[in-house]
C-alpha cells in the first residue's frame, strides 16, 4: 500500500491528478489558440468578401458604362451609313 501524506492523500494519486490537470490545461490552451486562429480567419475572409463585393459592383458599373458607349457608337455608325446611302442615292 502506498504511503499517505500528512493529509491522508496518496502521493501517486496526487501526481496523477496533477498530470490530468496539466493535460486538460494544455488541451484548453490548444483549443483557445485554434479558436483565435479561426476568428482571425473569419475576420480576414469577411474583409476579403467585402472587397470582392465592392470590386464586383465596380466592374458591373463599368460594364454598364461600356455597353452604353457601345450602343452610342453603334447608333452613330448606323446614322453615318444611312447618310452615306442617302448621299449615294442623290
Amino acid at each position: 500500500q502506498a504511503p499517505l501524506t500528512g493529509d491522508g492523500a496518496d502521493p501517486s494519486m496526487l501526481a496523477m491528478a496533477d498530470d490530468v490537470a496539466r493535460n486538460a490545461e494544455a488541451r484548453l490552451e490548444a483549443l483557445t489558440r485554434q479558436v483565435d486562429e479561426l476568428l482571425a480567419l473569419v475576420d480576414r475572409l469577411q474583409a476579403e468578401n467585402e472587397s470582392l463585393r465592392n470590386q464586383q459592383a465596380s466592374l458591373s458599373n463599368e460594364r454598364a458604362r461600356l455597353i452604353e458607349k457601345n450602343e452610342q457608337a453603334r447608333a452613330r455608325v448606323e446614322a453615318m451609313i444611312t447618310r452615306l446611302k442617302a448621299m449615294e442615292n442623290s
